[in-house]
């Protein structure tokens, strides 16, 4: 069923929004400071293009710089990242059959806004930090 999920999420909006993350995966990739933001959004982005079947958790090692680094995200790409997943949760909520997928690009836009100090896993894998 997560293919199948995972195939029609690929049409409707998953491979826009795989590409707007690559793409600020490339501007942040411009400068060294931003080598690390652009890998986040490259991460990011590879779960926008296939989403079910996995989710995201806190890591507890995450500390002080990723907070900060959460905030110059914010600033440089996190807003506008997630003013896609709105719009496109929007418009897949438009009809009956989109409202799945409009709720799972909902679901993403708290990654989007702040990814560092999270981490992408399988739903089936079992983890302790769940």
């Amino acid at each position: 069923m997560k293919t199948i999920l995972n195939i029609i999420w690929l049409i409707l909006s998953g491979f826009w929004l795989f590409l707007g993350y690559v793409l600020a995966g490339a501007l942040l990739c411009v400068t060294i400071i931003g080598i690390p933001f652009g890998v986040a959004a490259f991460r990011i982005g590879v779960f926008a293009l296939w989403p079910f079947g996995y989710t995201t958790v806190e890591r507890r090692d995450a500390g002080a710089p990723s907070c900060l680094g959460n905030v110059l995200w914010l600033v440089l790409a996190g807003w506008w990242l997630a003013i896609g997943h709105i719009v496109t949760g929007l418009l897949l909520c438009v009809t009956i059959i989109g409202i799945p997928f409009g709720i799972a690009n909902f679901k993403l836009i708290p990654i989007s806004l702040f990814p560092l100090g999270r981490e992408i896993v399988r739903t089936d894998q079992p983890f302790a930090s769940r």
